[in-house]
């Protein structure tokens, strides 16, 4: 087989297309030279099985309807490279990345093997190897960026001082150009922020800080316009450069991204069609006489080449035909007789260096608690939040103990079930002075307040979330008054605002708070003894 040139050009498009490394597994890293990584997948295949009929019917529930989502996918991509898998909606992409990360459900069976350096992985580590980048960004609107990416550096690295994670977290934001937007709100479509570009980086960002030397995304470009998916997609290429092992799945990509990747992997019906570089891509369809025409994507030419058309049941059958054979030849290919080589041959070097795991060194399980109380807002103490948790606590008691007494005089569960709702939401508006300051309410409301226990919840978390807090606001060349969002910068100043003497009486808040509970089981066991005496007579 005659050696295929590094650079070739499609139609007259003029796509400069790199062939991507060429390095072989049988070399070895020099001592200047960073290790290289391989991964493997060998024979993948993944399915799952549903019974027909529900559990109470016992002929249709002996039955059961399986489903093969992945068969035979073998794939070999090495540290530098990074990997496009495409294919239509239902072909298998996110399962693939699924089997490869160890998210699979325990429902279906996977089969086959997946090796990283020649080495075979066991499924609990899959999750400690491989860093994933779902579709949909789940990150907090109301932190910045900074903030979110310094949580986040706080719940996977451990031991480490202050200084050296505020500098991992300003190196990655330097590495995904994310300096710039450090100081601001991630926010949401109501509160605005960063823009869906900036906030897919922060999500790369966050995944970055274990320092995870193979990548998976999903669809990253998914809501994204053609200009801020086609940066994206450069990013993730520099990435890989850096000796990381980069695997996306994308739906349409442009055309001018086709020199990006060093491999690209089609889908079909859970079947792999065809994987390899660019240039091995071109030369291995123009043998099976489907040349890409001139001025077209080759993405979508080859998308729609080894796509089901399932309008017509003709339609149907002629589609698939010719996938079936595309397929057929690329398993008799020297290209996957190819990958299959290089995976049996790195599974018998000693030259690889050991799995690239992740920062395993997480913290444990009180210091994540600490991390999600400041995420959340909450007073990182432990004595705090016992006191946060039995100020929620008494709240619950009291509730439940609460509809037992009006049981007792209502024997509706639906009635009494909407009158706790409407003392609780009375008592709310009353006592807590979530609308209206108690000291200026009218007389009668004031003193009303006094029997509401949500009166005395209110102030012991008042007291214990902003007691001993400062608050930072404002620039340092203007005035904070000038800032509506700034009326306090002290903790302090906001509890006697808010419910002045509170400090005093946090003690006496608790007291009276869990009196509630005996007397409201008193004055339970007192309508039930009336009711059983009326009852009787």
């Amino acid at each position: 087989m005659t050696e295929l040139p590094s650079l070739t050009s499609v139609g007259s498009l003029g796509l400069q297309v790199n062939s991507g490394p060429q390095s072989s597994p049988e070399e070895v890293p020099t001592a200047c030279s960073r290790p290289r990584h391989s991964l493997g997948i060998l024979h993948a295949s993944y399915s799952v099985s549903h019974q027909v009929g529900p559990w109470w019917d016992f002929t249709s529930c002996r039955q059961q309807w399986d489903r093969q989502i992945l068969k035979d996918v073998s794939l070999y991509i090495e540290s530098g490279q990074i990997l496009c898998i495409l294919g239509s909606s239902g072909s298998g992409k996110t399962t693939l990345l699924d089997a490869m990360s160890g998210r699979l459900r325990r429902t279906g069976t996977f089969l086959g093997e997946v090796f990283m350096n020649g080495r075979l992985l066991h499924r609990d580590q899959f999750q400690d190897c491989f860093s994933y980048v779902q579709q949909s960004d789940t990150l907090l609107s109301n932190l910045t960026v900074r903030e979110t990416l310094r949580y986040a550096a706080l719940l996977a690295v451990r031991r480490c001082s202050p200084g050296f994670l505020q500098k991992k977290v300003d190196a990655v934001m330097v590495e995904l150009s994310l300096s710039h937007v450090a100081d601001r709100l991630i926010g949401n479509y109501n509160l605005g922020g960063i823009s869906n570009g900036e906030r897919r980086r922060v999500s790369i960002a966050a995944q970055l800080l274990q320092d995870p030397k193979v990548m998976l995304f999903d669809e990253p470009t998914t809501g994204l316009d053609c200009m801020t998916a086609n940066q994206i997609v450069v990013l993730l290429a520099e990435l890989a450069r850096r000796n990381r092992i980069v695997i996306i799945t994308i739906h349409q990509p442009r055309s001018e991204l086709f020199q990006l990747f060093d491999k690209i992997a089609i889908l079909s019906y859970g079947e792999l069609v065809f994987c390899g570089t660019p240039v091995e891509m071109l030369d291995f369809f123009n043998g099976c006489n489907y040349p890409c025409p001139e001025h077209s994507n080759p993405f979508d030419f080859y998308m729609d080449l080894t796509s089901v058309d399932t309008q017509s049941k003709e339609r149907e059958m002629e589609t698939y035909k010719r996938v079936q054979m595309i397929e057929s030849a690329y398993k008799e290919s020297a290209i996957y007789h190819k990958t299959l080589e290089n995976i049996e041959r790195a599974k018998h070097l000693k030259t690889l260096s050991t799995v690239p795991f992740k920062t395993k060194d997480s913290p444990g399980a009180l210091s994540k608690l600490g991390v999600l109380l400041r995420t959340l807002g909450l007073y990182p103490e432990v004595a705090r939040f016992g006191y946060f948790s039995a100020a929620l606590l008494a709240p619950h008691l009291i509730g439940e103990f609460l509809s037992l007494v009006l049981l007792g005089m209502v024997q509706n569960p639906n009635v009494v079930n909407s009158m706790v709702a409407l003392l609780s939401i009375a008592g709310i508006v009353v006592g807590s002075g979530l609308i209206r300051n108690t000291e200026e309410m009218s007389l009668p409301f004031k003193i009303l307040s006094y029997f509401t226990f949500q009166k005395y919840c209110s102030e012991i978390l008042i007291v214990n979330e902003f007691y001993g807090q400062n608050f930072i606001c404002g620039s340092s060349n203007g005035s904070v008054t000038t800032n509506p969002m700034c009326a306090f910068t002290q903790g302090i100043q906001f509890i006697e605002r808010t419910c002045p003497g509170a400090t005093s009486r946090f003690t006496t808040n608790f007291l009276i708070l869990y009196a509630f509970i005996p007397v409201l089981v008193i004055l339970g066991i007192v309508v039930f003894k009336v009711r059983d005496h009326l009852i009787s007579r």
